[in-house]
């Protein structure tokens, strides 16, 4: 490890830099979130009007929430953020494997962050019969909301491909088959565990937490549980040390824009969490 890197400042010797001292790759990601905020200030502005100039079909908004859902939500995603900042420090010091174990974590936080807003979705269209066309707040929470969703699953998506980046061979060897292989586990881990835990979360609702749950649970969520374990299995092999990697300290710049990205949509999820959610009960 060198020096610079043992210091814990950020290598830019292998990454291009303009004239401002940025990087290329950082510069980039500086101008899109600017873009991007300007889109979800749009969105955030067109919630807020119609909320406080409501429609005569304006649902029971107090009725529709559950705070602690979308608290505990909340809070993952922020742990998450917690998580990719000792992700992009890690690989400033060169520490692949614990970088690996950093950015799996964000992609856990992240996942269980999406089961909720998938959960949430479901309920209120089936139990509260709020839809995208049921009223104008319907239409506005839904493309606010599910917008950031759609970023959040997006970030997912990049932490699974730089996950699987880190293990790319040092001498040059094939490994796209193998990349290959483990982004489709990736895919059917993440499909399966959501079902298996949305179908967890309606047992526990119709029997409580009892036995007839879990057997519930075990009745129709039975082939999601054992896709889930084998995937996990098979992330577990697919992760055994074998050789050299190419991914180093040099990656640096890359993880550190991915981390901007992340907090950016972090940030967002607190500005919809409190204007959508918080103001309700003021």
């Amino acid at each position: 490890m060198s020096t610079h890197a043992a210091a814990g400042a950020i290598d830019h010797h292998h990454d291009h830099t303009t004239t401002t001292g940025i990087p290329n790759k950082k510069l980039f990601m500086w101008a899109f979130l600017a873009s991007d905020c300007m889109f979800f200030g749009a969105l955030i502005s067109t919630h807020l009007i119609y909320r406080l100039h409501p429609t005569p079909n304006q649902p029971d908004i107090l009725g529709l929430f559950s705070l602690e859902l979308t608290s505990f939500s909340t809070f993952i995603l922020l742990m998450s953020s917690l998580l990719m900042a000792l992700a992009v420090n890690t690989c400033q010091k060169g520490k692949v494997g614990a970088t690996r174990k950093m950015l799996l974590g964000t992609i856990v936080f992240g996942l269980i962050f999406l089961a909720c807003q998938v959960y949430e979705f479901s309920h209120f269209v089936h139990a509260k019969g709020l839809t995208l066309n049921s009223s104008m707040f319907g239409s506005t929470f839904y493309t606010l909301t599910g917008t950031h969703g759609c970023h959040v699953a997006i970030g997912v998506l990049w932490l699974v491909l730089m996950y699987i980046r880190t293990f790319k061979p040092a001498d040059g060897s094939p490994w796209i088959l193998k990349s290959v292989i483990h982004l489709l586990v990736f895919a059917v881990v993440t499909v399966a565990s959501i079902k298996a835990l949305l179908g967890g979360v309606h047992a526990i609702q119709d029997h409580g937490a009892t036995a007839e749950a879990f057997s519930t649970l075990l009745h129709h969520e039975l082939p999601a549980l054992i896709a889930t374990a084998v995937g996990l299995i098979a992330l577990v092999v697919l992760a055994r040390p074998s050789k050299a990697v190419e991914f180093g300290e040099a990656n640096a710049v890359d993880v550190e824009s991915m981390g901007l990205y992340w907090h950016f949509v972090d940030i967002v999820w607190i500005v919809i969490f409190t204007v959508v959610y918080l103001l309700e009960y003021l």
